[in-house]
Formats: C-alpha cells, sequence, structure tokens
C-alpha cells in the first residue's frame, strides 16, 4: 500500500455561502479603489501589526501593467508605515526577476523605489515547519523573512495561468518561497524536465501547505488587504504579455483571516452582474483554483463564511452579491495604467 499523498477533489466546483458550514470571519470592503481607500481600509486591520513590518507585495515584472499602483502603496507606507519593508523572492522562472541582479533593476523599472526591498533570498534560504500538511513537513522561504515580526500581506487579486486565481493565498505560498528550493518543491517536486509538472488540486495544496508555514510563523502578527483592479486572468508574473483585462473593477477588502478574504473575493466574481465574472470563473475552474478554499479550510487556516462590512456604508453588513451589484461588466484603465502593455491608457 503506498503512503503517497493523494490529492482532493472539485477543485473546479464552486461551493455557494449559503452551502457553507461553521463559524465566521470579519471582511471589510470598500468600493473605494485609491489611497485614500487603501488607508481607510487598512486601519480595520492594522492593529495585528507590531514591531519590524515586513510587506508582501507582488512587484510585478518589468512594465506589467496591472500591479498596484505604487502612488497608493507610497502614500500608505509614508503615512502608516514608515518604518516597514516590502519583501520579495526571486522567481522560479527566467524572466526580469530571475536573479537579485535583474530583480533589483526591475524594482527601479516599476517605481518601488521609495521604500526598502528586501529580496529575501539573496543570500540563502530558512527553513519553517509545515504543521500537518499532507506533501510537506517544511518549507524553504527566503533567508532574512523570519527577521520579521509582523506580515501585511498586501495583494493584487487576479487571474493565474496555473493557480486559477491569485489572491493572499497565492501571493505568500509562491512569493514568499525561495526561488531555488522552495518554489521548485511547489512546481516540480518529482524532478521531471517540465518545471511547471504539478498542476490543478495538487498545486493548489503545495501552495496553501507553503503559505500554512508562513502565517504560522507569525502567528497573529499578518493581515491580508486584497485589491480587486486589473484583474487580468494571467497573474502579474506575466508582465505586458498578460491577457487583457476584462473584468471589472470591483473595489478593496481586508481581513484577519486569509481564507474569508480570498473566499470573499471569489464570491463576489461568482455574483459580478451580466456575466462580468465570466472570464475569471472559466480561469479559476479550468484550473482547480478552488481547491486553494476547501484545502485552506481543511488546514484549519480560516473560514469561509464571513461577515461582510461595508466600510463606504456606516459599517453595514452585506453580502458579496450586495457588493457588485452596481458593479457595471465592463472594465475601463484609470490612469494608472502607465505601462507598455496591452492595457495601456492613453
Amino acid at each position: 500500500m503506498s503512503n503517497q499523498p493523494v490529492p482532493g477533489k472539485d477543485g473546479n466546483k464552486y461551493v455557494p455561502f449559503e452551502e457553507r458550514t461553521g463559524e465566521s470571519s470579519v471582511v471589510f470592503f470598500t468600493r473605494d479603489l485609491s489611497e485614500t481607500g487603501m488607508k481607510k481600509i487598512y486601519d480595520k486591520v492594522s492593529q495585528v501589526l507590531t514591531g519590524k513590518v515586513a510587506i508582501k507585495l507582488h512587484t510585478g515584472e518589468a512594465e506589467g501593467p496591472n500591479i498596484i499602483p505604487r502612488p497608493w502603496v507610497k502614500g500608505l507606507i509614508d503615512e502608516r508605515l514608515p518604518e516597514a519593508t516590502i519583501i520579495e523572492t526571486n522567481t522560479y522562472y527566467e524572466g526580469t526577476r530571475h536573479t537579485t541582479e535583474l530583480h533589483r533593476k526591475t524594482l527601479e523599472t516599476n517605481g518601488w523605489t521609495f521604500c526598502p526591498v528586501d529580496i529575501t533570498d539573496a543570500e540563502g534560504v530558512a527553513s519553517l515547519p509545515v504543521k500537518n500538511g499532507k506533501w510537506f513537513t517544511e518549507m524553504s522561504v527566503g533567508k532574512t523573512m523570519p527577521n520579521y515580526d509582523s506580515l501585511l500581506v498586501l495583494t493584487h487579486f487576479k487571474g493565474h495561468m496555473m493557480g486559477g486565481f491569485g489572491g493572499s493565498n497565492k501571493n505568500i505560498g509562491i512569493g514568499c518561497a525561495d526561488a531555488k528550493i522552495g518554489k521548485k518543491m511547489i512546481h516540480n517536486f518529482h524532478d521531471t524536465e517540465n518545471i511547471w509538472a504539478i498542476s490543478e488540486e495538487e498545486l493548489m495544496e503545495r501552495m496553501t501547505e507553503s503559505t500554512k508555514a508562513t502565517i504560522d510563523h507569525f502567528a497573529d502578527h499578518v493581515c491580508y488587504i486584497n485589491t480587486m483592479r486589473n484583474m487580468s486572468v494571467s497573474c502579474d508574473c506575466e508582465g505586458p504579455s498578460a491577457e487583457p483585462v476584462v473584468t471589472p473593477d470591483v473595489g478593496i477588502l481586508a481581513s484577519l483571516d486569509i481564507l474569508a478574504v480570498d473566499n470573499a473575493c471569489v464570491d463576489m466574481i461568482y455574483s459580478l452582474p451580466e456575466g462580468g465574472g465570466k472570464a475569471m470563473i472559466e480561469r479559476i475552474e479550468t484550473r482547480h483554483g478552488l481547491r486553494q478554499l476547501s484545502y485552506m479550510k481543511e488546514l484549519g487556516m480560516g473560514n469561509d463564511r464571513y461577515t461582510l462590512i461595508d466600510i463606504d456604508n456606516g459599517d453595514a453588513v452585506i453580502t458579496a452579491a450586495e457588493a457588485v451589484k452596481d458593479v457595471k461588466p465592463v472594465w475601463k484603465p484609470d490612469r494608472y495604467n502607465v505601462f507598455w502593455g496591452r492595457n495601456k491608457h492613453e
């Protein structure tokens, strides 16, 4: 009898909110896609950030058009987190962030020059335990990441070529794993010639176990902000080659619960009126990305039920469908689309 783990199933099947069971967490929501909106929603979850704060941000391939606007992040750091450091890792694939030298040049190209950026695996790796995982007992991360006391996970929510969607789980699970060991453990553990050998449910589970190692390390000193803007079905790792954005912008969500905030974003995609979420839903389901959510719940990483707080309207409690009911099914670029990607805003 084999002791090999077996991936779960149903990563292509969406579970409606009313069919979920268990406890609930709080998720905050604003439609205000701006520096002001980001600061407002940050204030709802920032009480857990103490000591030396790291901000895990996907800084993007060179000239990618869809990353979180730099002015929003700069304003947040200047006014709320002046001592914080953005953290990143080098990439597993060859691109504009494959080596530390290239990565530094790309950070400059993309405008991440207003605060320190720590490429945590530039000088080696550290190992964090994976508690109750079935694929891993430990995960390899950037050497300097454990030097921080708190973690703000500042995520551009979007699609993903292999993960289906990239929320807080992907931002940490792939983004905190180091380039040479951790990311290989997730994508190509079987040591085949195909560096992307692992996919669908097994990939979601490996990624999620990687995330668990990091959030267990930071314990009660981690919070999550997901920005639902410029949601290409492609990840920011595809840079200017990302598929054109068709999904309309929604807003910003924040929580102390990683599963709740990612699930709320997915629920809003499924709730978009007039088929506005069609492209994202197809990307999520064809990659079996919903397994990210069910596996986070199985691992006890959070709740898939939540109370959604509308901070634009006196902290009223609303549903995901109510949050997006007035969203038109057409995406419109804003003035922050400044690079030569397919979504260049003239």
